[in-house]
């Protein structure tokens, strides 16, 4: 029993003093499947739940930026000039589509008005003495004489005086994503542009947005093919710029991006979410966090990062890129990497 206890005890000690030797491994690679998140508490636990939750919008995002990334980009004055005439006859008046709802006044006769007057899913209304009357894609001026011809047709009225108003704006949308109150998609109105989108949207949370916005559009070729026009939000809400205050068009998606951060949790003095700025490594990292607290288990920090779809654990001995010479092994941080910094056991 003695001899047990003593070769248990020089067996700790050799663990241990393997441990604090220089050399071994420095950066140790795992997954998340393989390994356990230790050292952290409840709160840090729960901290790293909504981070992982943060990260899937980001993921969401990046998509969104591989579209940009994919598309032909336009300043808002490029743009204007490669598209500027095909702009105008989109937005210059509303054209009336699918489940648009109408109010149709006859000033001649009141009993022919009708109010709610709801287009069908074909693009037809139905109205008195003329029957079914397709209105798809055209503006409401349009669709008044069109009316107003049918009854002169038919000997009803020989000179009606019509007027058409959109009373609920069903068929033409567009969505708006990214750093804003309520993202989501939104009834396109007549002549709305940028600045209506981002009031609908409950405005830009400017905190946590970029200096741009990007708007993308069909190019209206027939082909399905995708431009991407990226508008100035400074000029935009601070100088008041109309150029950038573009006119929006049917299926607009406009993205307003989130700066793309790390994260800090644990044993550091001011953990949270850093913006990142490129071109960053783990230990200064740490160094913008305020630095490990006394109680951090620095040679036991990690990082949970994102790699094709796998989470994967990055194990770094700190104190071994520090304190020996091994700053060629520090390891470059990337956006959303998630750094934590366990409590030590004693």
């Amino acid at each position: 029993m003695k001899f047990s206890w003593r070769f248990f005890l020089l067996c700790m000690m050799l663990i241990l003093v393997q441990a604090c030797l220089p050399g071994g491994n420095v950066v140790r690679v795992t997954t998340v499947s393989e390994d356990k998140i230790e050292g952290l508490g409840d709160d840090e636990l729960a901290k790293l739940a909504e981070i992982r939750k943060v990260r899937q919008n980001r993921d969401e995002a990046l998509d969104i930026k591989e579209v940009i990334e994919s598309t032909p980009n336009y300043s808002v004055e490029a743009y204007l000039k490669a598209y500027g005439s095909q702009d105008r006859d989109k937005t210059l008046d509303y054209r009336v589509g699918g489940f648009d709802v109408l109010d149709i006044v006859v000033y001649e006769e009141p009993d022919l008005s009708r109010k709610d007057v709801r287009v069908s899913a074909d693009g037809y209304i139905s109205f008195p003495l003329i029957g079914r009357v397709f209105v798809d894609g055209f503006a409401t001026s349009e669709i008044e004489r069109i009316i107003a011809e049918k009854l002169a047709e038919g000997q009803y009225l020989l000179d009606a005086h019509v007027a058409v108003m959109v009373v609920d704006y069903q068929s033409r949308k567009y969505m708006v994503l990214g750093s804003v109150s309520s993202p989501g998609t939104y009834p396109l109105r007549a002549n709305e542009r940028m600045l209506d989108a981002i009031s609908k949207a409950g405005g830009i949370q400017l905190a946590k947005t970029s200096y741009e916005a990007v708007i993308i559009r069909s190019a209206g070729d027939g082909n399905g093919k995708k431009i991407a026009v990226h508008i100035n939000l400074d000029s935009l809400m601070k100088k008041g710029d109309p150029l950038q205050n573009l006119a929006l068009v049917d299926g607009d998606l406009i993205y307003i991006p989130v700066p793309e951060n790390f994260y800090i949790i644990g044993q550091v003095h001011s953990p949270g979410a850093i913006t990142y700025q490129g071109d960053i490594t783990l230990v200064e990292a740490i160094g913008m966090a305020g630095g490990f607290t006394p109680i951090a288990a620095r040679n036991r920090t990690r990082i949970i990062r994102v790699e094709n779809g796998e989470e994967k654990i990055i194990y770094v001995k700190v104190d071994a890129i520090t304190g020996e010479g091994k700053k060629t092994q520090d390891v470059q941080i990337l956006p959303g990497d998630v750094i934590v910094v366990p409590e030590s056991y004693w």
